[in-house]
């Protein structure tokens, strides 16, 4: 029973901390400049919800937006 109960808190813990950010991490990826605001606000609620996770996950991840191309 104990070692259910230490599963059950290490697999919600991995969840929360690594799958989901990562999840939320591509998701951001994608829609963050072609959102609505009521998603916009959805998003920074995600975030501030996940922020832990994402904490974690910051130094491997990289935010910064696309180099242009610029036409000649």
């Amino acid at each position: 029973m104990v070692v259910a109960v230490a599963l059950l808190y290490l697999a919600l813990s991995v969840v929360y901390l690594l799958v989901v950010p990562f999840a939320l991490y591509l998701y951001l990826q994608k829609r963050w400049y072609v959102v609505s605001s009521f998603e916009r606000g959805f998003m920074y609620f995600l975030v501030f919800f996940f922020f832990p996770g994402l904490l974690l996950l910051s130094p491997f991840l990289n935010l910064r937006p696309k180099k242009r191309q610029l036409q000649a």
